[in-house]
């Protein structure tokens, strides 16, 4: 049994803590990843201006991003919600 398995049986909030700890390292690395793809994606080669099709791409990526963020801040209060109404039981 791993450190924080042992942890986990422990203390459920110190669990909970650390899960939560742990979904927000998770998302942030996929924001990360995400945010690399769209500078590859948008960014030929870095010049003192941008070109109109390079700020369209950025705008979309833009978007996509706050997109994204809105799905997943949604899908953690869904987790969260299910959990409070498992430990009303």
């Amino acid at each position: 049994m791993s450190d924080y398995e042992n942890v986990s049986a422990i203390d459920p909030e110190l669990q909970d803590f650390l899960d939560l700890e742990k979904q927000k390292a998770q998302v942030n690395a996929q924001l990360h990843e995400f945010n690399e793809i769209c500078w590859e994606k948008c960014i030929g080669r870095p010049s003192s201006k941008l070109d109109h099709a390079t700020e369209v791409c950025l705008s979309n990526c833009v978007d996509r991003f706050i997109d994204t963020s809105v799905l997943i801040t949604k899908r953690f209060a869904e987790i969260l919600n299910k959990r409070g109404g498992m430990n009303d039981n």
